[in-house]
């Protein structure tokens, strides 16, 4: 493993760029070939009361867990040097963001990794879709929303380590909480969970008979392993440029990309983060041809455009806030086991949830 670290440290930016291209056309690929999609997942129960796809994303969560679990022992990945452990623990972000998040992804048909695919494969629409996301991101980051972002942080954020817990880790809460030893509490963490979901996903005949919905999950899964091994592995905190492990996200890269694209000749390297969304682009466009399903498709009218442009706005709002998305927060996030990124996820499926509802009386009139 040393050789391969050296390797892609002594170079790390252009390491983590083509792996970012790679792991990103995979992901792309995967998602447009097997139709995964977060939103679709909970448009399914609501609808049809169809759970194949939201085990899909259960699935593609078990398998980051213990991938990314894994990867950590091995020493390939340090997660304590990602943004996901910290131990200020920005809770009502992570609430309010999440929750905006999954409202928004409703009203453009998906959430961020979804509208990539479907870019991809011709839609217009999801391409402005992305780049309103992208707008809304840097706004909410650094912009006009900036100030107002900035101050609900500071006010709601807890630092774990004021109670003596080095990090929002669950395995490192619980060993806090109950006294237990790190590695048992490590354990029963990546048992309770991981376990749990690939449990729930595989009792079900429905989902175990269905080869499409377990490939989408587990690939999806596999890419976010990927993701950090790379990022862990490329790691040089001595770096012109340093590059935080990190895995697959797209609200904020939605941003970085359009930034890359008007300051090309500046660095025409592109970041982890952005690499994955060029990847990801290829990746679903070459999954389009493949399929014979390529075609240039656009807004039905000005309804739907205004629902679309809506929704992309909230969902870089709420990305930002919660520090990720459907993947960055709910997979990404989830696969280092923080506190955060549960409380993101379970607000996605319940703002996702009000907001199909809400959809349907607007459709209803």
């Amino acid at each position: 493993m040393d050789p391969l670290r050296e390797l892609l440290a002594s170079n790390s930016a252009v390491s983590l760029a083509i792996g970012g291209v790679i792991i990103g056309f995979v992901f792309g690929f995967a998602v447009y070939r097997t139709n995964f999609c977060t939103m679709g997942s909970l448009s399914d129960i609501v609808n049809f009361e169809d759970y194949r796809r939201f085990r899909a994303w259960l699935l593609a969560i078990a398998v980051a867990i213990l991938g990314t679990q894994l990867l950590q022992l091995a020493g390939v990945v340090d997660l304590s040097k990602s943004m996901y452990p910290s131990a200020n623990l920005n809770w009502l972000g992570n609430i309010i963001g999440g929750f905006i998040f999954g409202f928004g992804m409703v009203f453009t048909g998906g959430c961020t990794s979804r509208n990539l695919a479907r870019a991809g494969g011709g839609d217009i629409r999801s391409l402005i879709v992305l780049i309103f996301v992208g707008i809304f991101a840097y706004m909410t980051i650094g912009g006009l929303f900036g100030p107002v972002r900035a101050e609900l942080q500071n006010l709601s954020q807890v630092n774990l380590a004021d109670a003596d817990i080095g990090s929002q880790g669950l395995d490192e809460v619980l060993a806090k909480l109950t006294g237990m030893d790190h590695n048992i509490s490590l354990w029963l963490v990546i048992l309770v969970l991981a376990g749990g979901f690939l449990l729930y996903c595989m009792k079900d005949k429905g989902f175990r008979s269905s080869s499409e919905h377990v490939v989408s999950g587990v690939m999806v899964g596999l890419c976010v392993v990927a993701g950090w091994a790379v990022t862990g592995l490329a790691f040089d905190e001595f770096a012109d440029r340093t590059q935080s492990p990190i895995s697959l996200t797209y609200v904020r890269p939605s941003g970085d990309i359009l930034e890359y694209l008007m300051r090309f000749t500046a660095d025409m390297i592109p970041t982890f983060g952005v690499a994955t969304v060029i990847g990801a682009l290829v990746g679903s466009f070459a999954a389009a041809i493949s399929m014979g399903r390529f075609q240039i498709t656009t807004f039905a009218d000005a309804g739907d455009t205004l629902r679309n442009l809506g929704g992309a706005a909230l969902m870089g709002i709420g990305g930002v806030l919660a520090l990720g998305c459907t993947v960055g927060q709910a997979i990404t996030g989830f696969s280092t086991l923080a506190l955060g990124s549960l409380i993101t996820f379970v607000m996605i499926v319940a703002g996702g949830i009000l907001g199909l509802k809400t959809m349907e009386r607007m459709l209803m009139g």
